[in-house]
């Protein structure tokens, strides 16, 4: 155990303590006698010392010193009872202390250092020692002070965990503490008077690797687009790594991609996560990839056990994991042994009497007249309660929603019928009866062992059954059992009929891209070449289409489905393509396949850690990942002849997609000679096209896919050496079986932090080339302007839009946020800036479905702060005139105000003369606008329009002046006008005075927008006014902050209203 240092005199140590290991820093003592076989004597005395000395406790025989070069002086950092627990705290410090010190020069600092990180260190075992966070000891409510005070986020900032550990900063460690908050990763030490404090948003994090390199051994390194954080000297490694992964992932699903990516409801709450909760998560996770359970299952219970298996005559330890719907068993061994007892499956579940051989069992009855025998649960009475009841609720939910079939479904019953008899026609079916007849008794022989249905015991014997083929007599029905679409189809009996009927008819986007690939959905096959084919496979695909509109339809679902047909009722492949797309491939379907890329990004790295030769020779890994893509996305169904593509959908129903991942390194791995020999991308996949073409099984071996796809080139590869799909399959268990579910699914969190970052800066960089050629501001403020954009589009506002539909879009309300953040004028009232934002909003969104694309939002920031005084004044008009200004605003107070009558003086030249000067800048201004006239502004329009400009005058320096001039202008645009309406009139007799009430009873009073700027032109203040710089990325540093501040508040009350 590590232990406060205390100091100890190395000269009088070394007669009691014998040095077994050292270094220049560190030396690992034994107490002397202890281990000794001929030093009774020595031992005896040295015990009796000890008793002497210290009455209060034994003396461990084990320690740990640090010791400074040149100094009798020493600090006991570490001891124990046990050699092997001393010398794993020795190799920590060798690899994570050792190699740092070097670069201290005063021996004080490097003394202070290692005994700080010691500090750190207990307080980390003592930290883990806690059960958890939601008691709140005492130490989590001092860091969490800590972290308040440091860092003074908003309130609605909660801290989550946070780890002691070292920042590098160039060549120095800095020793601190890690915390890790709902929406930010934040570091502080204080060290040697030296202080360093960072916060880093987790939307800015673009990867998280661990790394071993130079002074760093296990380091975790952070790469943000600014900057690369690396840390180091974790008590426990793996799980801040964990951690940090996990809390990015959540936060950029949560913030990045909220309805792409399947993420669990409490996750979408930041204020509920804490540290158990991400462990929840965690095992949740897992147990879904592990079990291929629906995505709605919580983990409600887990317990070690031991379940007895027949066909070892023994009990075979592990945990049970119950669920919503499912009590699941797996090995300690991931994949030894493994079984799932869905709840309709099960009559009783009570418990036995307690034995000394069989402590604490339960029995599990189910409908197939089995049990089985569950031994060594803790809390036994607990579990059995919770397990009935959930028992006798799903049991009462099952009759009140049971229905009877349609005679729809009668119907498809004999399209399946006509579908099924047809593939016996195609070619590649007509296998050898005696190898049928072998499989078929060699299944039936395993399920008289291990039982049948959905509840059999899943070995690795049956592994190896899958392995050398599936018989197509059992092939339909074990994909249902092994994927537990079984359990589906029971449970939701009439749900596909109804699907189907309420599809028919319907014309979408999924329908119409359905239609187009019937006809390519395995083309050469005869069930597939006439009518009752099509119209099966258009029921499935449009009948999902309808269930789950979120996905829709992607291609390659074609293939897929069609595959399931051939084998499966019709009813069967619905809800078989159900559990491949909502969970063996999650996120697979979605609007950017975000899953398979994360499948691919993972596979990129598998091959740099399986097989370095060929990573050595493909830096890029990019073209063989392209290739592979469609391995994982049609189950190499598009690749692979079809006789041997059926036999790895039979190991995808069995282990998920462990199988295509390993299939898929066992691929490369017997073409790594040829790749490296290869000379370029094309090169390359010719040679894994030509692989894969002629892999067959034992009665096609070589069985091309296409009989036109031989390249005839000069740079064809030899030919390939004909390959068993059974033998590649065995090949793909045997070199890479020790790939788990649980490395994937940590592998996916971290890669889909990377793959997410990579859509949203190619959405940015599409976006940016778009608009910067048609705006004058700098690239950096532009690209500032569009983070603040894309922050604003977060918030979800309009729940009646689907995310498509809004994604990167603004509504009226987050328009209006940042219009208030960014609008160049602060003299503005709240008031009337909510009232400029509306119209400002109208005016932008009226070509796009009420909302604001990012062109748009560019353009209109541009023209504020970059454009010149004419387009200000042309925006400005815009926002009083239809569309932008509607009838409701009418506010005729203004018309009352003395600086708005016309018949105030006007200042300078007489008005015969600015009225001539007028004119010829309106007949200029007439050439100038002649493309795009804008419609003449009327009187009320006119005065909305005044009322603007003195909003937003207040505040400034020139307030006075700025006020004088727009009197001045206002006056003499009225004068414009009435002398524009008189001239329109037969001549009358003359008024003695006219003023603004009377005037704004004349509906026929107009001005146009030339007219306006030429007035304005007359007054250098106003022109000043709209001529003067502001620095726009100040403004939008500023705009930035306040909006966070802004989304903090906003996720608070969210969470309040929750």
């Amino acid at each position: 155990m590590w232990l406060n240092p205390e100091e100890v005199l190395l000269k009088n140590a070394l007669k009691l303590w014998i040095t077994e290991r050292s270094n220049d820093y560190f030396l690992l003592q034994r107490r002397r006698g202890h281990g000794e076989s001929t030093g009774k004597i020595t031992g005896l005395l040295v015990g009796a010392l000890d008793t002497v000395l210290d009455s209060n406790a034994r003396v461990a025989p084990f320690r740990i010193l640090l010791q400074i070069p040149g100094s009798q002086i020493s600090w006991v950092i570490a001891s124990g009872a046990a050699i092997e627990e001393v010398n794993r705290h020795w190799d920590w410090l060798i690899r994570n202390l050792l190699h740092s010190l070097s670069v201290f020069e005063n021996k004080d600092d490097l003394a202070s250092f290692v005994k700080g990180k010691v500090k750190g260190l207990i307080a980390e075992e003592v930290r883990g020692r806690q059960v958890a966070l939601e008691g709140d000891p005492e130490r989590f409510r001092e860091a969490l002070q800590k972290f308040e005070l440091h860092f003074g986020l908003p309130s609605s900032e909660k801290l989550v965990t946070y780890f002691s550990c070292c920042c590098w900063k160039g060549h120095v460690p800095r020793q601190g503490l890690l915390y890790l908050s709902t929406n930010h990763v934040s570091f502080y030490s204080f060290l040697l008077g030296k202080e360093v404090k960072f916060v880093i948003p987790w939307a800015e994090v673009v990867r998280l690797e661990r790394v071993s390199s130079g002074l760093m051994h296990d380091a975790v390194r952070l790469v943000t687009r600014q900057k690369i954080r690396e840390f180091s000297m974790f008590l426990n490694r793996d799980e801040a790594f964990g951690a940090i992964t996990q809390m990015c992932d959540i936060a950029l699903r949560r913030l990045l991609d909220s309805e792409g990516l399947e993420l669990d409801r409490q996750l979408l709450q930041p204020g509920l996560l804490n540290k158990r909760v991400l462990e929840e998560q965690a095992l949740r996770e897992y147990v879904l990839a592990l079990f291929r359970l629906p995505r709605s299952e919580r983990l409600l219970e887990l317990a070690s056990c031991s379940v007895w298996t027949p066909h070892t005559r023994s009990h075979t330890a592990g945990t049970l994991y119950c669920t919503d719907q499912y009590l699941c068993f797996s090995s300690k061994e991931e994949g030894h042994c493994t079984l799932i007892l869905p709840l309709q499956e099960v009559l009783s579940i009570e418990k036995a009497e307690s034995t000394s051989p069989l402590p604490n069992p339960v029995i599990v009855s189910v409908r197939s007249k089995k049990a089985f025998q569950f031994i060594e649960l803790q809390e036994r009475e607990e579990l059995v309660e919770s397990l009935n009841h959930r028992l006798r609720k799903h049991y009462t939910l099952s009759d009140a929603d049971s229905t009877q079939r349609t005679y729809f479904n009668l119907k498809i019953c004999l399209y399946n019928l006509a579908l099924k008899l047809q593939m016996f026609f195609f070619p590649v079916f007509e296998c050898v009866q005696s190898t049928e007849k072998v499989k078929e008794r060699l299944w039936e022989d395993h399920f008289e062992e291990f039982g049948r249905g959905v509840h059999m015991f899943r070995t690795e014997k049956i592994q190896r059954l899958v392995a050398m083929g599936v018989p197509e007599s059992l092939r339909g029905e074990l994909w249902v059992t092994l994927s537990d679409a079984c359990s589906e189809l029971e449970s939701h009996e009439g749900y596909y009929s109804s699907m189907v009927q309420k599809s028919m008819g319907q014309s979408t986007l999924a329908t119409d891209e359905i239609e187009r690939d019937l006809h390519r959905s395995l083309p050469d096959h005869p069930a597939f070449q006439n009518p009752t084919g099509i119209a099966a496979l258009r029921r499935v695909l449009t009948a999902y289409a309808h269930r789950n509109p979120k996905i829709g339809y992607c291609q390659s679902m074609n293939i897929l489905a069609s595959v399931l047909l051939l084998y499966a009722r019709e009813e069967e492949a619905f809800w078989l393509l159900v559990c491949v797309c909502e969970r063996m491939l999650p996120d697979y379907f979605n609007r950017r396949v975000i899953g398979a890329q994360v499948d691919q990004s993972v596979f990129e790295e598998l091959i740099r850690e399986r097989l370095p030769d060929l990573a050595d020779h493909f830096p890029n890994l990019s073209c063989l990942s392209s290739v592979s893509l469609s391995w994982f996305l049609t189950l190499f169904l598009s690749v692979l002849p079809f006789s041997s593509a059926v036999c790895v959908v039979d190991c995808f129903f069995y282990s998920g997609i462990r199988a295509i991942f390993q299939l898929g390194l066992a691929v490369l791995e017997a073409n790594t000679a040829q790749l490296c020999t290869s000379t370029d991308d094309g090169h390359a996949l010719m040679i894994l096209t030509g692989f894969l073409e002629q892999v067959g099984t034992e009665d096609s071996p070589c069985a091309p896919s296409s009989p036109h796809s031989a390249p005839e080139d000069n740079n064809e590869p030899p030919p390939v050496k004909n390959t068993n799909i059974t033998v590649l399959i065995n090949e793909a268990y045997e070199k890479f079986g020790d790939l788990t579910v649980r490395q994937i699914e940590r592998l996916r969190c971290r890669h889909r932090i990377q793959v997410l970052q990579t859509h949203e800066e190619t959405t940015k960089e599409n976006a940016l080339r778009i608009v910067s050629s048609e705006v004058s501001m700098s690239p950096e403020n532009l690209s500032n302007a569009y983070d603040l954009f894309k922050a604003a589009s977060w918030r979800q506002t309009d729940s009646g839009r689907s995310f498509t539909e809004r994604q990167y879009r603004l509504d009226r309300a987050q328009f209006k946020s940042l219009y208030c953040l960014l609008v160049p004028w602060p003299g503005n009232s709240e008031q009337h800036s909510d009232t400029l934002g509306n119209r400002t909003f109208t005016l932008l969104s009226q070509d796009t479905d009420s909302l604001v694309t990012f062109k748009d939002f560019a353009t209109w920031l541009d023209t504020l702060y970059c454009g010149e005084l004419n387009e200000k004044i042309r925006h400005l008009y815009r926002l009083h005139i239809p569309p932008a200004l509607t009838e409701s605003e009418d506010d005729p107070s203004l018309l009352r105000n003395p600086l708005l009558s016309s018949n105030r003086p006007l200042y300078g030249k007489s008005y015969q003369e600015q009225l001539k000067q007028m004119l010829k800048d309106l007949g200029k201004e007439k050439e100038k606008d002649a493309e795009k006239p804008l419609p003449l502004m009327n009187q009320r329009e006119f005065i909305q329009f005044c009322k603007t400009l003195y909003s937003l005058f207040h505040g400034d320096p020139e307030e006075n002046e700025l006020f004088q001039a727009i009197a001045t202008v206002t006056s003499l645009v009225l004068q414009i006008g009435e002398v524009g309406h008189q001239g329109s009139k037969v001549p009358q007799e003359p008024k003695q005075e006219m003023t603004t009430t009377d005037t704004s009873e004349n509906d026929d009073w107009t001005i146009s927008f030339a007219q306006i700027l030429a007035s304005l032109l007359t007054e250098q203040a106003l022109v000043n006014f709209f001529e003067k710089p502001v620095e726009l990325a100040a403004k939008l540093a500023a705009a930035k902050e306040k909006q966070y501040h802004q989304r903090a508040v906003l996720l608070s009350l969210q969470h309040k209203v929750r």
